[in-house]
């Protein structure tokens, strides 16, 4: 990585088959240069590395044989370190079947690690400035994004998918997995999380931490390491480990925040990462040190004694302006222009299905639902789903710029299915 990040300002290597624009973007920190693409994305590929001047890393693919179609990906998280130049080409390799399809792609690292909706949009936004100053402007421009990323993509779909003149710099968008809930509804079950795991394990905070309420993660200037966060739960739960190693009081104690939370097992330490760490970034660096959360009047049934736990439990208001402030980053109008698919997996263990559904309801209330087509599968990964998925998915709302006719998702399973017998589909007929 640090032989890459060293390239970045080197003269770009020409891709054959891709005339280079006369005039690179002001958005450019240095010309792109060529770095080894994923094997995943085939032989006949050429990738590019690059920096903005914001300094946002880039990759792009260009397929030898390209569509002259371009896929801007906007990637999940958000990722709480330093951007890494590698981060793209890890992205690129999980959604290689689009390149492998024949579609240029660009992903953007963003300019810095941490939550930031709007600043992760306009990142991207710059990346498909800098891909059309650089290549010229393609026959269609898509939109992608996955996971958390599905909020930065519809958020840039609201702020950048038409130009100044109302010309579309997007002509289709596609979420999966998305985060389409919105920043102030995303996050408020991992807030009950840790409130219920505090209420029972007592030790995140632990004495020796010092108070502190448990919205905001960590304290400002804490320390503390995923290992010893997986360490106290552990400690707590016995979480990972066996039945017989695990003593009758952990037991307990996993059953019940499990039975309250709705968590699966084996999320249980991933999802108190992201309400440690996340909220840290979001709270601490974010808010200004404001409380977004609010569990006042939150009633918790599941356990073996909800009056206890009720009574007992940490509680905490939301300050007006915390959630101001996230809702003008992170929550969604619904004010969508261009076509729009969402697929989702019915048991995704990271964001609920159900955020589709919360997505739709706010499309619908600006009067938008005629350009969204929603579909589910049966999956139950997060942030990777079969590629036939991802390829159907593109191919419908590629007909549907095409022909203007909306794809009726009812049909998805068997168009996978259509296209190779040995692809894997799994659409979902309903939920």
């Amino acid at each position: 990585m640090k032989r890459l990040a060293a390239l970045f300002g080197a003269l770009m290597l020409a891709t054959p088959g891709v005339a280079a624009a006369q005039t690179p973007s002001p958005l450019e920190a240095g010309a792109p240069v060529p770095v080894d693409c994923p094997a995943s994305v085939g032989r006949e590929v050429r990738c590019l590395a690059g920096r903005d001047v914001n300094g946002a890393g880039y990759v792009i693919a260009l397929p030898t044989t390209w569509n002259h179609r371009l896929i801007v990906h906007t990637h999940g998280g958000p990722r709480t370190g330093d951007p890494e130049p590698a981060d793209s080409l890890e992205d690129l390799d999980r959604f290689a079947v689009m390149v492998r399809q024949g579609y240029a792609w660009i992903g953007s690292t963003y300019r810095r690690g941490g939550y930031g909706v709007r600043m992760a949009a306009e990142d991207a936004d710059n990346s498909r400035k800098i891909f059309w100053a650089r290549f010229g402007r393609p026959e269609r421009t898509l939109l992608h994004g996955q996971s958390w990323g599905g909020n930065v993509a519809a958020k840039a779909a609201e702020l950048y998918a038409l130009d100044i003149e109302g010309r579309p710099n997007y002509d289709g968008v596609l979420l999966t997995n998305g985060v389409l809930m919105g920043g102030t509804r995303a996050y408020q079950f991992r807030a009950d999380l840790r409130a219920v795991y505090q209420f029972y394990c007592g030790n995140h905070p632990s004495r020796q931490d010092g108070a502190y309420p448990v919205w905001q993660g960590l304290p400002a200037n804490a320390a503390m390491t995923r290992a010893e966060l997986r360490r106290r739960i552990v400690e707590c739960t016995g979480v990972g480990l066996s039945q017989r190693e695990r003593r009758a009081d952990q037991t307990r104690r996993l059953r019940d925040i499990l039975a309250v939370t709705g968590i699966e097992e084996d999320e249980l330490i991933a999802h108190m990462n992201w309400a440690t760490f996340l909220f840290q970034d979001l709270v601490q660096r974010r808010l200004g040190g404001l409380n977004p959360f609010d569990n006042s009047r939150t009633v918790y049934s599941g356990s073996s004694d909800d009056a206890a736990l009720n009574a007992g439990v940490e509680r905490f208001t939301a300050d007006p302006r915390a959630v101001a402030r996230l809702a003008y980053d992170a929550d969604l109008s619904g004010l969508i222009v261009a076509p729009t698919v969402t697929i989702h997996a019915r048991h995704d263990p990271t964001v609920t299905y159900l955020a589709d559904a919360e997505y739709a309801r706010t499309v619908a209330a600006a009067g938008r639902s005629g350009l969204l087509v929603q579909a589910l599968t049966d999956e139950d990964q997060h942030s990777k789903m079969e590629d036939g998925g991802y390829l159907t998915a593109l191919l419908a709302l590629e007909g549907w710029i095409d022909t203007g006719v909306r794809p009726d998702p009812a049909g998805f399973q068997q168009d996978c299915l259509s296209r190779s017998p040995s692809t894997t589909c799994r659409f979902m007929a309903t939920p």
